[in-house]
């Protein structure tokens, strides 16, 4: 499977098809049209197939071509003009990115005219295309992203207005009791003011030693533009998550007298805005926090949420706040710059949401494996959305992790494993490659008590291996791994709770297994 990168929606005469094939053109993709899908395949024009067997029919043909075309395309998609009216396939669209050509009454009854190819029309063409406007128009806006008006323009000017549209970010909408924004996109610099706001005075910027210069960009914009602001390096990855490092933070905000209308900004990745947040949840009670994630990781789940958390000698994330940013920033070119191997773990957590709750993201990697690790691509870009939508939604429902039987923990999937991994190699390893074999642990436990499939429980490995991350893990240290996830968060006493899965996107918990269950199940994993 595979998703275009945009499909186009309207009524006749709104220029779906022209302007579908100047846009393919100027992406360097392919184009393709549903109608002319549904002629090829039936060897019969449309009106054709509207005289010979009717519209229901013809609506059946083109619920299944679009269908068809919404898995198998990667380019640019028209879908013919009553397409809306099926409400499997207004289900579907809404998982794509969406543009409507609209177009008016006057126009549209004029440029389709008399023609024979639109059966609904033959007859009284404006009265027709008045009834059929006023039916689907709101059906296209429900299921659209953007709209474009078509009204007076040619077509390379509508070509070009849908081509900014594609660049412009998407912004995914976290709505807790304190809402905020999560930005995708590319070039989202300008951003930062409005989200930090405009009671603040100081901003510390927060970043890794090894990101000098990009804390040094943002320190430099921020003044631009009125804001006291200075600079807070801290150590690299995980080290930054101390008591110690933590404590040097907020002597900095002291110095300089940081109140609570000031604000924190993490730039970097995970381990640093995990600390950002710690800092910002505690200085004072609370002031606000921005993230701008620099790492694949931060950008689909250590941003999002409102988890904060540094480590301890005892594990990891033992002591922390949740504290909801005031908005998160991924520009996609941030991750150009990413070494491949960060991006590859960051890959890790985007596999577990498909796992979890969004089977397409599996599809994606298993189509194209090469694209998902392309920080350049469009894949890439649609894995990022996608698995930011699964925490976004995972977390408007349960922000502070105290849902009943599986609600936010349903995120930790891997995780109580991958954690005791990352424990046991002094993290040494890569979060994102202990979540990795992490995943594949839950899964053979899953499948050893009987609430897995075999087939689902293979495609965790086959997965994590399109994109290059481990799927096992040395067969020697089962003491400490279970001592550590002892003490894990999710623990309840000395009972140990994993979540599994019961079948693809339908994770469950399982408490207290049986001790021989878990060494089987590490047994499969490390080998």
């Amino acid at each position: 499977m595979s998703s275009p990168v945009v499909v186009l929606v309207g009524p006749p005469g709104a220029g779906k098809t022209s302007v579908a094939a100047t846009v393919a053109a100027a992406l360097g993709v392919d184009v393709r049209d549903t109608d002319a899908d549904i002629e090829a395949a039936q060897g019969r024009t449309v009106a054709e197939i509207f005289v010979d067997d009717g519209e229901q029919h013809f609506r059946g043909l083109e619920a299944v071509t679009v269908a068809r075309a919404l898995a198998e395309h990667d380019g640019v998609l028209a879908v013919g003009g009553g397409a809306v009216l099926d409400a499997d396939t207004r289900t579907a669209l809404r998982s794509h990115r969406v543009v409507f050509l609209d177009v008016g009454l006057a126009e549209s009854s004029r440029r389709v005219g008399l023609s024979a190819s639109r059966p609904l029309l033959v007859g009284n063409v404006r009265g027709r295309m008045k009834a059929l406007l006023d039916q689907r128009r709101p059906l296209y806006a429900e299921v659209a992203d953007h709209v474009v008006d078509t009204d007076g323009r040619d077509v390379d000017a509508v070509a070009a207005e849908v081509l900014a549209l594609l660049n412009e970010p998407t912004i995914i909408r976290v709505d807790t009791p304190s809402p905020y924004d999560v930005v995708v996109g590319r070039g989202l610099g300008e951003r930062l003011p409005g989200l930090l706001g405009t009671d603040v005075r100081r901003v510390a910027v927060l970043h890794p030693e090894s990101l000098v210069a990009n804390g040094a960009a943002v320190h430099a914009a921020l003044a631009d533009h009125g804001y006291d602001t200075y600079l807070l390096p801290v150590p690299d990855g995980e080290r930054a998550k101390t008591a110690e490092v933590a404590a040097t933070c907020w002597a900095v905000l002291g110095g300089h007298g940081f109140t609570r209308t000031d604000a924190v900004v993490g730039v970097g990745g995970g381990a640093t805005t995990d600390l950002a947040g710690f800092v910002a949840a505690t200085w004072l009670r609370g002031v606000r926090v921005v993230h701008l994630p620099t790492t694949l990781l931060g950008m689909v789940d250590a941003a999002i949420g409102g988890k904060t958390a540094i480590n301890t000698t005892a594990g990891k994330n033992l002591v922390g706040a949740f504290h909801q940013p005031a908005g998160v920033l991924c520009d996609l070119d941030a991750l150009r710059t990413l070494p491949p191997v960060d991006l590859v773990a960051g890959l890790a957590e985007v596999v577990k949401c498909g796992f979890v709750a969004d089977p397409v993201i599996l599809d994606l990697v298993e189509t194209s494996p090469d694209l998902a690790r392309d920080p350049a691509s469009a894949v890439l870009r649609e894995l990022v959305e996608r698995a930011g939508r699964v925490k976004v939604d995972v977390v408007v429902g349960d922000p502070l992790e105290t849902a009943g039987e599986i609600g936010r923990e349903r995120l930790n999937y891997g995780h109580t494993f991958g954690h005791a991994v990352e424990q046991v190699e002094r993290y040494a390893w890569r979060h994102g490659d202990a979540v990795a074999v992490g995943m594949v642990f839950v899964a053979e436990l899953a499948r050893l008590a009987g609430r897995l499939d075999p087939e689902t429980t293979a495609r965790h490995r086959s997965v994590l291996a399109l994109l290059g991350l481990p799927t096992s893990y040395r067969g020697d240290a089962w003491p400490e791994l279970e001592q550590a996830m002892r003490v894990d968060k999710k623990a309840r006493g000395d009972r140990l709770r994993f979540v599994v899965l019961e079948g693809l996107a339908s994770p469950g918990l399982l408490e207290a297994p049986d001790p021989d269950l878990l060494t089987a199940a590490y047994d499969a994993m490390s080998h």
